[in-house]
């Protein structure tokens, strides 16, 4: 076995990723400081006010949202990460066998069931029907 010595630890397969990298930041950090140099610096009221998609302000701009947006947000991304989850695995399926398949099926079961769970307590606590897309 190979002593480790300073430097052989970084396998150099990675060399190309770093300059990548590193390129990827310089092309960003030299466009950011083009544009700060070229564009034009001509300030006045209209354009410094604040707007909601072309329209002038109405009420106040800092409220409380219901909570229900949030949990809406969280399901939406429980989700997102099951299809995540679910491409990976359906690529290896034919190498991982019927193991991979019943844990599949268990992670899908029980986000079912939280699904049915949310579904349930949003039309028995008066929401509002059109959050999630049924009108």
């Amino acid at each position: 076995m190979n002593p480790i010595t300073p430097g052989s630890y970084i396998p150099k397969e990675y060399l190309p990723v770093l300059i990548i990298m590193v390129i990827a930041f310089a092309f960003g950090l030299g466009a950011l400081l083009v544009g700060n140099l070229f564009r034009l610096r001509r300030p006045y009221k209209e354009k410094l006010m604040p707007y909601e998609s072309g329209n002038p302000p109405v009420g106040e701009p800092r409220y409380r949202f219901s909570i229900k947006f949030y949990i809406i947000a969280m399901l939406f991304v429980i989700f997102d990460v099951e299809a995540v989850f679910l491409y990976p695995w359906a690529v290896v399926y034919d190498k991982i066998g019927l193991y991979a398949l019943v844990e599949m099926m268990l992670f899908i079961a029980i986000l079912v069931v939280g699904y049915i769970y949310a579904w349930k307590k949003r039309h028995s606590d008066g929401t509002d029907k059109t959050v999630m897309g049924d009108a």
